[in-house]
């Protein structure tokens, strides 16, 4: 059951990094990236996460947030 636990907490600190992003709140949203890319190393050295799921993830994640970041640089610059 911890482990259940523990994943639905991953789950639900992802999500809010998504509505974050979503917001355009960068900072706010590079700050929970932290948590979650935290939880989801500490989910691997407990044994609930494979070491290469949790990297994908995160991974995808900085993706994410880099794409908003260029993003959002490209419409200030435009707009300049």
């Amino acid at each position: 059951m911890r482990n259940k636990a523990f994943k639905s907490r991953v789950k639900s600190e992802i999500k809010k990094f998504l509505s974050l992003l979503e917001n355009n709140d960068l900072q706010g949203a590079e700050r929970q990236l932290r948590v979650a890319q935290s939880l989801l190393q500490k989910g691997v050295s407990k044994g609930i996460y494979h070491k290469n799921k949790a990297s994908h993830k995160i991974s995808e994640l900085f993706t994410k947030l880099n794409q908003a970041k260029l993003k959002t640089s490209a419409q200030t610059v435009a707009e300049a």
